[in-house]
């Protein structure tokens, strides 16, 4: 099996993530708060989908015959 080298890249982009998450004790909720209140202070356009609905067909369970 061949092994691949580590990408320095994702290896910052992974220290980042994981120092951002320890300013917040790795609470999702915070860290989403704390995102919420950057965007709001950016003053930019953000865009925001509405949440889709499930199709009921798709909901319903292959039926057995």
């Amino acid at each position: 099996m061949q092994t691949t080298q580590p990408d320095p890249i994702i290896a910052e982009v992974h220290a980042i993530r994981d120092e951002y998450a320890a300013r917040f004790d790795h609470d999702v909720g915070r860290m989403f708060q704390d995102i919420r209140m950057k965007q709001e202070a950016s003053k930019r356009n953000h865009v925001c989908y509405p949440a889709r609905r499930i199709r009921e067909e798709m909901t319903d369970s292959p039926k057995s015959q």
